[in-house]
């Protein structure tokens, strides 16, 4: 079973390769990230986020969900120093950065919670994937017709911050200017939560996010630098025909 749709911004791709796939489990998938883009989107004025933005609700009246939301960005802010903040000066409350990942995550556990064995999910680019082996493309930062590296993921998750798609649009919280440093950087870690996050903040931090980001638990780490140096873990799970 294939399907595709918009959400949030960006194409949501599901793909279920088992023999038989329970009913409602991919509508279960979309209708979750639709009401997510509902309730935590900071560009509609009656979503949750935008509401405790302009002081519509008090931090203490927020759902369990976007507490969780924040207490994330919140572990980011504190471990990064301030390179990575949701609360930039003159800027709106923004947590796009931790609901892409934690929702789509939540997505992928809603699909084995109906026994959906093997399944990949791309969010725009950012996967989670389970039942592999599967193979996920790291595309070139400078081409967009070439690959840096092919992983290679059994249960899973991988995500990319870069300058690729959408510009300098990641902030040094610490001087409220484009992160410098990197052109782009991978994180695979066992759920989208933590790869989307720790790419995010790793990628706000600079070079030094590397090193920063390869220390966190159970994450592997692919970096292409502001000069074109490819910097990656030993444990980077890299596909056999790839690394040949």
């Amino acid at each position: 079973m294939r399907r595709v749709e918009h959400v949030m911004g960006f194409p949501v791709s599901l793909r279920v390769d088992d023999e038989r796939v329970p009913a409602g489990a991919a509508d279960a998938v979309f209708a979750w990230l639709r009401e997510v883009d509902e309730r935590f989107s900071p560009f509609r004025p009656d979503s949750e986020v935008s509401r405790l933005d302009r002081g519509g609700i008090g931090p203490g009246e927020v759902s369990a969900d976007l507490a969780e939301v924040l207490a994330r960005c919140e572990e980011y802010r504190v471990a990064t120093g301030g390179a990575f903040d949701v609360r930039l000066p003159g800027r709106g409350l923004d947590p796009c950065a931790v609901v892409k990942g934690w929702s789509v995550q939540r997505a992928a556990d809603l699909l084995r919670a109906a026994g959906v064995r093997r399944f990949c999910l791309n969010a725009g680019g950012d996967v989670v994937a389970a039942g592999g082996p599967w193979r996920v493309g790291v595309r070139h930062p400078e081409r967009a017709d070439r690959l840096c590296t092919v992983l290679e993921i059994t249960d899973g998750a991988v995500a990319t911050s870069a300058l690729y798609e959408r510009g300098a649009h990641i902030l040094d919280g610490r001087t409220g200017l484009p992160a410098t440093g990197l052109r782009s950087l991978t994180v695979v870690a066992p759920t989208l939560t933590e790869a989307d996050g720790t790419a995010t903040a790793a990628f706000a931090l600079g070079r030094a996010g590397v090193a920063w980001a390869a220390a966190r638990p159970d994450c592997e780490v692919f970096a292409v630098d502001e000069e074109g140096k490819v910097l990656r873990t030993p444990g980077l799970p890299v596909a056999t025909a790839a690394a040949a």
